[in-house]
């Protein structure tokens, strides 16, 4: 939700890393713009906001995007921000606008906010900011909350959609017309040591799946099959959702699945094979 000037910017990135350190005051990373209504709507719009959501807006200004959510979308949420006043005249706005019981904003430092109720995150922040939060965003929030970003990718995430398009609104505020939104995925965390249940087509005893390595969304491992070690050909990990490729003989086959609470349950295809398969975390 917040915006900066081209010095604002250069001088925001000097001091960013001082924001990492808990026995820091917050640190004011420039003076406060607001964005443009319109690409509040737009970002609600694709995370695909509703009534079961709870968003939490981190650099929240006036308010603007957990207030649409609530009065517009039917959404929970709070957002926080450094700045005293507009986190005041936020709350103002929502006892005004009658989502006082479902919007709230506090005066807080958001490298310490817990975010882990969020089924829908959104910041409007620093490129260099943006980026120290990928740690916090992926041991805080749950597998799949959706993550939106206004302008500013996470560097190594895989976004699941972006919207580009130009406004002359921002002309005022970045020099240029041009807005990308990205939205994300929190991706499950799938590594270590699986035992899978496949078709007997491919193997008539259980499997084992070492998921040795995970770099946000791409899955590196073996599938051990007969006493043989198969390289995983493609992994990958996109919210709860996995993708394994992997070739049994001169056979390829794709396994997708949902994982959740220490299972993957899905489907494998491959030479008009396609069939049920699950499996669970070793030991």
């Amino acid at each position: 939700m917040r915006r900066f000037f081209p010095f604002a910017i250069a001088m925001a990135l000097l001091l960013a890393p001082v924001l990492r350190a808990a026995d820091k005051p917050p640190v004011n990373a420039g003076p406060y713009v607001p964005s443009p209504t319109s690409v509040v709507s737009d970002m609600l719009n694709l995370a695909q906001v509703g009534p079961k959501d709870f968003v939490i807006d981190l650099g929240s200004g006036d308010g603007r995007i957990v207030l649409t959510a609530a009065k517009v979308f039917g959404a929970h949420g709070f957002g926080v921000d450094i700045n005293e006043k507009l986190v005041k005249e936020a709350n103002e706005a929502a006892r005004l606008q009658g989502v006082a019981d479902r919007a709230s904003f506090t005066t807080q430092d958001l490298f310490k906010t817990d975010i882990s109720k969020a089924t829908v995150l959104t910041m409007y922040l620093l490129p260099n900011t943006v980026n120290m939060l990928k740690d916090k965003l992926l041991a805080e929030l749950r597998p799949g909350t959706r993550i939106i970003s206004h302008d500013y990718p996470l560097t190594g995430w895989v976004p699941e959609e972006t919207k580009q398009f130009d406004l002359e609104d921002k002309i005022a505020i970045t020099g240029v017309t041009t807005t990308i939104i990205y939205l994300y995925k929190v991706p499950a965390q799938v590594a270590g040591e699986w035992t899978a249940q496949v078709p007997a087509s491919i193997s008539p005893k259980p499997i084992g799946l070492r998921l040795s390595t995970q770099r946000v969304a791409r899955v590196v491992g073996t599938a051990r099959i007969a006493g043989k070690d198969v390289l995983i050909d493609e992994g990958s990990i996109r919210g709860t959702q996995l993708k394994l490729r992997f070739f049994v003989g001169e056979r390829s086959f794709e396994f997708t699945g949902d994982v959740r609470d220490g299972r993957i349950e899905g489907t494998v295809e491959g030479r008009g094979l396609k069939e049920r398969w699950s499996a669970a975390r070793a030991g």
